[in-house]
């Protein structure tokens, strides 16, 4: 039997106010997986509604206290980390091996919301007005519009809403149309299992065909104070353009080309397993997923050969399969965007290595292909499923060149056995993530995540992720009267 959840508004499970629901689909079944309420505008403004009561109240409760609620948060997310994989693999396709590290980090990042709680907000200032202490003090912003994507809800849920609630806000969640329950619904019952007060956390969901109406809604409300949106760039630029249009800042954390560039000295077993992993992750539906690897000409043809056969053994098939290493795509229309980009591709010169097969429903077989040039599609688009490519250069200032030849900005990785020459290359490479010695996945909850470009702008993680979900305000205490002109 289906799912069947309602929006969480103030604390409470409340149906849509018109009473629509929307299904929710299994991407490697074709069942459906949840029946959700489909909220809509009015819905939008009850959620705010009650976000914006709760926030004196939130706002003002002691460190200590919301700390321990996102740490007994922390303790009931690993305890239902099993719960947690079923989800992800039953509504978003996840391969189990992903779908349990989305579930650790998750739960890590709970504490390191917590952490966040107790940090240092402010700071004593310089002032050249006698008897004046000055001072900058961090305080929350408000109400904050959390968008959450479906290619790993459960992290990018967690990360929409923890630090911006740590710090004394409240949230109104719109998770995916694609996962409302990992990324949104889910969380939300953690959360209130750990005691968060009604209204700090409120979870709209919504058809995919209201989507820009309940957007639009959402960012406008004048009580809403900040957008943090993670999606697609192409979304991102009209997430962004809203929260402008109406003066609110807004964290954006948007798609990648992101490239791997392999030297002449690298170790070629290891960069295959570094390339295999940061490609086909999650049948490569990651932001930080490598669409691009640059290989030096000298060991291009070992190297791809060898990927080539490591790739054509992966497992692939049902996610709820502990061995299964490439699921489903998302929909039929992502798996059919992936073979058109390939079909392209190689009807214009590309050498399919492995894979390059028909897309068949969801499903599209993991593949290698070479050969590729500045003129393919496939070379310049973020492809966001089982399919990469690998580029021959000749020198490190080429694999410099070509990983920048992209109007993206994420993230990248090295593989090299020379770490200064590594190091040398991070700082010419026009990322906000780069990893010497690694492939270009790695997410950690303390680390400032964000790309440049059109990766967006603005800092998850650690401090940053504070700075961006508070604002600065100027205070100044007179100890004595002070003299005025008139």
């Amino acid at each position: 039997m289906p799912i069947t959840r309602d929006l969480i508004i103030d604390g409470k499970d409340v149906p849509a106010a018109d009473g629509r629901t929307t299904d929710d689909v299994n991407p490697f079944t074709g069942k459906v997986f949840a029946t959700v309420a489909a909220s809509g505008p009015e819905d939008v403004t009850r959620a705010v509604d009650a976000a914006d009561r709760a926030l004196p109240a939130w706002s003002a409760t002691p460190p200590s206290a919301r700390r321990a609620i996102f740490l007994r948060a922390a303790e009931l997310f690993e305890s239902r980390v099993d719960e947690a994989v079923a989800i992800t693999a039953a509504e978003v396709g996840g391969a189990a091996p992903w779908a349990r590290f989305n579930a650790v980090l998750a739960a890590n990042m709970l504490r390191e919301a917590a952490a966040a709680i107790t940090q240092p907000l402010g700071e004593v200032l310089a002032t050249d007005t006698p008897g004046q202490l000055s001072y900058a003090v961090r305080e929350p912003m408000g109400v904050v519009a959390a968008f959450a994507p479906w290619n790993a809800p459960l992290i990018l849920g967690i990360r929409a809403v923890a630090v911006p609630m740590a710090v004394g806000n409240t949230a109104v969640l719109k998770p995916s149309e694609d996962a409302p329950i990992g990324g949104g619904l889910f969380l939300a019952d953690i959360f209130r299992d750990a005691g968060l007060p009604a209204g700090v956390l409120n979870v709209i969901t919504n058809d995919r065909a209201d989507a820009a109406a309940v957007a639009q809604t959402l960012i406008a409300d004048d009580r809403v104070r900040v957008v943090n949106f993670t999606g697609s760039t192409e979304v991102g630029r009209i997430i962004g353009a809203t929260a402008a249009q109406h003066l609110k800042p807004a964290v954006l954390e948007l798609g990648g080309k992101n490239s791997l560039l392999v030297l002449d000295d690298a170790d070629i077993d290891y960069a295959v397993d570094a390339a295999a992993f940061g490609s086909f992750h999650n049948a490569g539906q990651v932001c930080m997923s490598t669409d691009r690897v640059l290989v030096h000409r000298s060991v291009v043809e070992e190297f791809t050969a060898k990927l080539a056969a490591k790739i054509e053994s992966l497992p692939h098939g049902d996610p709820a399969d502990p061995a299964t290493v490439v699921g489903p795509l998302i929909n039929a229309r992502g798996a059919a965007h992936v073979a058109e980009l390939v079909a392209e591709a190689v009807a214009a010169g590309a050498r399919v290595r492995t894979g390059g097969r028909p897309a068949d429903g969801t499903r599209y077989t993991a593949t290698v292909l070479d050969k590729v040039t500045p003129q393919m599609r496939i070379y310049r688009e973020e492809i966001f499923g089982p399919a990469v490519t690998v580029i021959a250069v000749d020198s490190d200032d080429e694999a410099v060149a070509v990983a920048n030849d992209t109007p993206y900005g994420l993230s990248a990785g090295i593989i090299t056995e020379d770490t200064r020459r590594g190091l040398a290359l991070a700082r010419r490479l026009r990322t906000g993530i780069v990893h010497v010695g690694n492939q270009t996945i790695d997410d950690e909850a303390q680390a400032p995540f964000g790309g440049v470009k059109s990766s967006g702008y603005g800092r998850f993680g650690g401090r940053w992720g504070i700075d961006a979900f508070t604002d600065v305000r100027w205070v100044t205490v007179a100890d004595r009267h002070n003299h005025f002109p008139f």
